[in-house]
């Protein structure tokens, strides 16, 4: 039972506001780690932390533009204050477009990088140097997506910036190894949230459902698991570099 016992452990999900985030600090927190829940939103920010701490969990909510090297500073020096260390980063801030490729602006390619990819490599900096400095090991986790490798039809912006984050993911595995910090990624497959929503039409579910083995869509509780299972160095202290498919079997099918 002690494989996974995160007593002790701060976490900071960043995107922690958002489905898929709080349901991932939801389970850090079931698991034992105080959590701070940081988001753009604020509000919804503070509705994910006191949710959590009903059960009893540490959590606080911090406001955090991901996109902002500053901001990403300042939430670090906040949950310092707060908690006294941090110990496991999840990044996953996303948005999503279906715009067709002919059709993608400048502004909307600028708009889902920054969120998507720019936001890991500036938490990567911030957090990672952090880490890395105080050398007593840790673990940052990336929220990647099957549409990374290889691309989805329809979400070409999207698409490229899940695929760096593929390549952010295992470049820093390399580089944070030696000071026994560890970094891996989670692909999840297909989660109804706010951000895919416009694209889920009946004949993209169909589509969807033909290539899912187990025929539905993923549950957000499900990614608990495999976040819970990379935060802790006692379960996956030799992990690193990574990227672990939470898909219903969507990459192992073709046609």
């Amino acid at each position: 039972m002690n494989l996974f016992d995160l007593s002790g452990k701060t976490a900071v999900v960043i995107g922690g506001n958002g489905v898929l985030g709080s349901a991932m600090a939801q389970g850090l927190a079931n698991h034992g780690a105080a959590v701070a829940v940081a988001g753009r939103n604020q509000e919804t920010a503070r509705q994910v932390a006191a949710a959590i701490a009903e059960d009893g969990p540490s959590a606080k909510a911090f406001q955090v533009d991901a996109t902002k090297k500053a901001d990403l500073s300042q939430l670090l020096e906040d949950v310092l204050a707060w908690n006294g260390s941090i110990d496991i980063v999840v990044n996953c801030p996303g948005t999503n477009s279906a715009t067709p490729f002919f059709e993608v602006t400048e502004e909307e390619w600028d708009k889902i990088m920054d969120v998507n990819l720019k936001s890991v490599m500036l938490s990567g900096q911030v957090f990672g140097e952090y880490l890395t400095k105080r050398a007593q090991g840790g673990s940052i986790i990336n929220i990647s997506s099957v549409s990374s490798d290889p691309p989805l039809s329809r979400v070409f912006t999207y698409s490229a910036s899940k695929a760096g984050v593929n390549n952010v993911t295992q470049f820093l595995a390399r580089e944070f190894a030696p000071y026994g910090v560890r970094v891996n990624a989670i692909i999840p497959g297909f989660f109804p949230a706010e951000q895919n929503r416009a694209i889920l039409k009946p004949e993209r579910v169909t589509s969807i459902m033909g290539h899912t083995p187990m025929n539905r869509f993923g549950e957000p509780h499900e990614l608990q698991g495999a976040v819970v299972w990379l935060a802790s160095d006692q379960a996956s202290g030799f992990v690193t570099g990574s990227l672990i498919r939470v898909d219903g079997g969507f990459g192992a099918m073709t046609i």
